[in-house]
């Protein structure tokens, strides 16, 4: 639902955007860490009803779990009022959605080396530590002639993130993005102004 949503809202608001920045756009917007942003601004990790075990272990502030409960807000949403009420609620969070961060460091790092060497990169898990519940994962992407970029991450996905953005560094193609916190300060902003509390009351 939140892939068709972005894709609606960013086609008629970036209509002179090419496919190629359009899914740029998307992969800002519909990601693991702007929505877990997005649930956190909103409260919505309070909410949760989790165990005992799972409330010590600080689930309630995963990245995951938040970005989860917030699909699944926008779900229950799309269920009881209908599509539009969902678009609505999701869209109005979208401000200035051009400067939200791409973390999509393997999806750069295809398009770079594709364009560069005429190959695509290959990834592998070579090591993992810590308990289940604190597990870290060393990833390794090669191309071309040996290995281009190691990295760590709380999930395999994470760690190969990380170590195609270590060979996007090495071939100079890393260009950093604004935080994200900017946008979220501009949201906040937002909602703050049509706030009724905001108002100034009359005296």
């Amino acid at each position: 639902m939140l892939e068709l949503i972005a894709a609606e809202h960013l086609y008629h608001t970036y209509q002179t955007s090419d496919e190629g920045e359009l899914t740029r756009l998307r992969a800002s917007v519909v990601n693991t860490k702007s929505l877990a942003r997005l649930a956190s601004r909103l409260s919505l990790g309070d909410y949760l009803l989790l165990g005992k075990g799972a409330h010590k272990t600080g689930a309630r502030s995963l990245q995951s779990i938040l970005a989860n409960t917030f699909e699944a807000v926008i779900g229950a949403i799309f269920l009881d009022q209908g599509y539009r009420a969902a678009y609505k609620l999701f869209s109005r969070s979208l401000i200035d959605v051009q400067a939200w961060p791409d973390d999509n460091y393997k999806g750069r790092l295809q398009e770079v080396t594709q364009e560069r060497f005429l190959s695509t990169p290959q990834y592998d898990i070579v090591g993992a530590s810590g308990p289940g519940h604190r597990r870290e994962y060393t990833a390794e992407v090669t191309f071309g002639d040996g290995v281009s970029g190691k990295g760590r991450g709380r999930t395999k996905r994470d760690a190969e993130q990380m170590a195609a953005r270590e060979a996007l560094a090495r071939l100079g193609a890393l260009d950093d993005p604004p935080a994200s916190d900017e946008v979220l300060d501009a949201v906040a902003a937002n909602e703050a102004k049509r706030s009724p509390s905001s108002q100034p009351s009359g005296s």
